[in-house]
Formats: structure tokens, C-alpha cells, sequence
């Protein structure tokens, strides 16, 4: 073994297959972790509340803004919804729900290879560039005359927005640990929240801009587009690709950043392709249940997002009203979501439990919306912000994949598989709001119901087998977690292949 190609030092049981393997599948940390063999666990963990609060002050305000803004972008089509946007462009009718969903089409399109696209290249680049990409594509929608030209933008935006969760969930997983997920995951999710609040008051204040050269649902795309291009460039200068190339860290707090993080037992990062990694993952029990969870969020994501305008206008407020009634959904958001991350991170083995929970609140918002009266418009209004809440278990699922996901095509198949149902999902939740049926939509409570319903179920179950599971192995292999577990974590192995991998419930 020659000093300039270190390796990981093989457990005894490995035969010579496997270190050849482990010679063509190298781990852009484990050579970081070799060297955290040079220190005493004392000089590591006087390090680590150092390291954790240097990540927490470079990573995570990138990531929530990065939300924000791009959250925005979604929301944009909303926002201008409420002025003279489907007018003008003869979206009425099941054109703009059309225009709403083919978004949704762009991100299905490129979910799959966005995730093998963020573990072949430094993600951090990659990410910068397709926000960059994007913010050009927002200010393009002021120039759009007609149905045919929103329907292609809004496909190209679908396309490379798609990268954007995949990619801050590959970097949470490289600089956070497993009970340290949780939090942070739903703090950047709750600045969907921001987005909204920011967005409402956004499209409250333009609705009052007045200009013949430049309607209000323009002035909405031109002024969100150009918030993302600065942006772009700002992400592309501070943020890093993994812990091994942080330049806010010492060379020695990045060895402590990686020796934080093996106990996750998946290593950083492999860039190689592995087919029987992608067969396991279409195969895997746990998968099939996240992508139900995921096709479930993604109805009522679609339905929400797109129509909460519509909604609120239809209980009798006008369009600008509709707009600013939209900004306590933020602050349901902002404030509620992250309470769900930190009891799942204080509390062990509780994400699928807070999962099925914290569906219950909007499941009664819905029940309200479908059987009270009209004349009672502004408990439908509330009943309508607790719609908002469908982003905990949305943050929860991903939590559980990145968790309970080992090896890295495995974990890409998986996340790859887990919006391309988020998007299908949208597909739906956009089409299933027929203007007939204004303002009650039926059809779509009936439908968003069913979805909530169906997550209570399956996040149980999801519950039962990886405990089942954890015990079984337990009882094979003994308990795991262990040193055994960290090697085979950068050696790529997959939950399914290493023993002593043990899951997060």
C-alpha cells in the first residue's frame, strides 16, 4: 500500500475482492478519516462544538436563503395569478392549472438524473449553476405573450429546479449528523415559510406599482428572477462541496467534520456508478413506502401551492386581499415545522410517529374547509393556512431517506425515485381543482384528504418494519453502530449489504 494512495485499513474478515473493490471505489472523505487515526479522542471532541457552530454559521443561512428564494420561484406563478396574468395570456379555465402542472412535468423529467448529476459532480457547483439557469428562465417570463410560451418556461424551470433539494440534502447528509438532521432540515424547510411571507408582502406591495410599460404579474417574475441571479454568484463563491474542501475550516477542523459525520455510517461521497446499488434500491421495501409518502406530499403540495389564491378569493376577499391573506401561511410555517425537527432530533426514533402526527392538523383544516359554511369566510381562511403545514412531513421523509439510505447510487436511485413521485404528486394535486367546482373544489378535498390519510398509515408501517428489522439484526449480528459500521460506510456498502447498519426510525 503506497503512502500516496492511502486506503481504509480493512476489519479482519475482508478477503482480497473486497480490497480491490475498495481501491476502485474510493470515498472523497476517507482520506480524512484516515488521518483522524493521528489524534486522541479528547483532541476531537474538544473540537467538535467549534466545527458544529463554523458549519452552522456558513452552511445553513446558504441553504435558508437558498429556500427562500427558490421557493419564491415557485410561488411566483401564484402570486401573479391573483392580477391580470390569466387574462392576458388566455389562461382560464384548465389552461392555468395546465401551466401550474407542467412544472411539475419538467421537474419529473430531469428528478432522476438531477440525483446521479449531483453525485458524479461537486455539488456546490453544480447547484450554483442551476440557480443561476433559473433565475435567467424567471426574468423570461416577463416576455411571454401567450399559453404555448408560459407552458415551455415552465417546463424548463421545473427541469432544473429540480436539483435543488437533492442537492442541499446531499450536503446536509456530508456536514451534519444523524440526530443533528432533523433540526436543521426543517429549520431550511421553514424558510418555504419566509418565502411566502416575503412573497405575500412582495406581491401585495407591486400590486400597488403601476406602469404602461409593465403589468404586475411581470414586474412579480423581472423582480424574483433578478433576487435569484445575485444569488447564483453568491453560492458559487462561499459555499463548498464537502467537508474535505471547506475553506472556512482548518485542515484539522475538517478531519473533525469528518470523523463527525462517519457515525452515519455512509461516508461522504463516491462518484462511481453502481447498477446493483439502483436494482436495490428499486427493490427496497423502505423505498416503495417513502415514494408513496412523497406521491402523497406532492398532491397536496400541487393542489396548495397553485390554488391557495383561488381559494381565499373564492370565500369572498379580492385578488390583492387574496395575496396578503397568504402571509400567516408563511408564519405557520416558519414557526411550526422546525419544532417538528427538533422533537425529532431530541426525541430518539420518533420521525415517523411525528410524521403521522403533524398530518392531523391540516387533515382537520381540510374536513373544515369541505363542511363549513361560506357566510363563516374567515375560519375557512384559517382552515386554509393549516394546508401549510404538509411541509414537516415532507422534510421528514427526506430525513428518513438520507438517514436510512446506505451507499450512494442506492441513496441517489432513492432520492431520484422520491421526487420523481413528489412530482407526479404536483401533477395531480394541480389537476384535481376543477374551476366548476369553484369555490369548494370537492373533487380536491376529497383527494387531499385521502393523501393525508395515507400517510398516517404508511409512516406507522414505515415505523414497524425498520424496527422489526433493527431487531432482527440485532439478533443475527449483535448490536451495530459500531467502528464496523463507519469502514463499511466508506467502503459504499449499502443497508442491505452491511450488517451492522442499523436504522433511524
Amino acid at each position: 500500500m503506497s503512502e500516496k494512495e492511502p486506503e481504509i485499513v480493512p476489519a479482519p474478515s475482508v478477503d482480497e475482492g473486497q480490497l480491490a473493490a475498495e481501491k476502485q471505489m474510493r470515498d472523497i472523505g476517507a482520506e480524512l478519516y484516515l488521518e483522524v487515526q493521528q489524534y486522541s479522542r479528547e483532541e476531537l471532541d474538544a473540537e467538535r462544538k467549534i466545527v458544529l457552530r463554523k458549519i452552522d454559521w456558513v452552511i445553513m443561512p446558504m441553504i435558508c436563503i437558498t429556500y427562500t428564494i427558490q421557493f419564491l420561484d415557485k410561488l411566483s406563478l401564484n402570486y401573479a395569478s391573483a392580477y391580470s396574468l390569466i387574462p392576458d395570456l388566455g389562461l382560464q379555465g384548465q389552461r392555468y392549472s395546465w401551466v401550474a402542472a407542467i412544472f411539475n412535468f419538467g421537474y419529473l423529467f430531469w428528478a432522476l438524473p438531477a440525483n446521479y448529476l449531483i453525485q458524479r459532480l461537486p455539488v456546490s457547483k453544480y447547484t450554483g449553476t442551476m440557480i443561476l439557469v433559473w433565475s435567467i428562465l424567471l426574468c423570461c417570463h416577463v416576455a411571454a405573450k401567450n399559453y404555448a410560451g408560459m407552458l415551455a418556461l415552465r417546463f424548463l424551470l421545473g427541469m432544473f429546479e429540480a436539483s435543488i433539494s437533492p442537492a442541499i440534502m446531499n450536503i446536509v447528509s456530508m456536514f451534519y449528523t444523524r440526530s443533528e438532521q432533523p433540526l436543521r432540515m426543517c429549520v431550511f424547510l421553514a424558510f418555504n415559510g419566509m418565502a411566502t411571507m416575503v412573497g405575500a408582502l412582495l406581491g401585495y406591495g407591486l400590486g400597488h406599482a403601476h406602469s404602461s410599460a409593465i403589468k404586475t404579474w411581470q414586474l412579480i417574475f423581472l423582480v424574483i428572477g433578478l433576487i435569484n441571479f445575485v444569488w447564483s454568484w453568491v453560492f458559487l463563491w462561499v459555499m463548498p462541496d464537502s467537508p474535505s474542501s471547506a475553506k472556512f475550516l482548518t485542515h484539522k477542523q475538517r478531519i473533525v467534520a469528518i470523523d463527525r459525520i462517519a457515525s452515519n455510517m455512509i461516508g461522504v461521497k463516491t462518484k462511481q456508478y453502481q447498477m446493483k446499488q439502483a436494482l436495490e434500491a428499486v427493490l427496497d421495501v423502505k423505498v416503495h413506502l417513502l415514494v408513496l409518502i412523497a406521491l402523497c406530499c406532492g398532491v397536496i403540495n400541487g393542489g396548495v401551492s397553485n390554488f391557495a389564491s383561488s381559494l381565499i378569493k373564492g370565500f369572498g376577499f379580492s385578488g390583492i386581499n387574496a395575496t396578503l391573506l397568504q402571509l400567516p401561511t408563511g408564519a405557520f410555517e416558519f414557526f411550526l415545522v422546525p419544532l417538528c425537527g427538533l422533537a425529532a432530533g431530541y426525541f430518539k426514533n420518533t420521525r415517523c410517529i411525528i410524521l403521522a402526527l403533524i398530518c392531523l392538523p391540516p387533515l382537520g383544516g381540510l374536513l373544515g374547509i369541505r363542511l363549513t359554511s361560506l357566510s363563516h369566510r374567515w375560519t375557512l381562511v384559517g382552515c386554509t393556512w393549516l394546508q401549510y403545514l404538509v411541509g414537516a412531513p415532507v422534510i421528514l421523509s427526506w430525513n428518513l431517506l438520507t438517514t436510512n439510505i446506505a451507499g450512494h447510487t442506492k441513496r441517489s436511485t432513492a432520492n431520484g425515485l422520491w421526487f420523481l413521485f413528489y412530482a407526479a404528486g404536483n401533477i395531480a394535486g394541480a389537476n384535481i381543482f376543477f374551476a366548476k367546482e369553484a369555490p369548494r373544489y370537492f373533487s380536491a378535498l376529497t383527494g387531499l384528504i385521502t393523501c393525508y390519510c395515507g400517510m398516517v398509515v404508511v409512516s406507522l408501517g414505515l415505523a414497524g418494519w425498520m424496527k422489526w428489522e433493527n431487531g432482527r439484526r440485532d439478533r443475527l449480528w449483535g448490536e451495530g453502530e459500531d467502528e464496523q459500521a463507519v469502514v463499511d460506510g466508506f467502503r459504499d456498502q449499502t443497508d442491505g449489504e452491511a450488517k451492522h447498519f442499523r436504522y433511524a426510525l
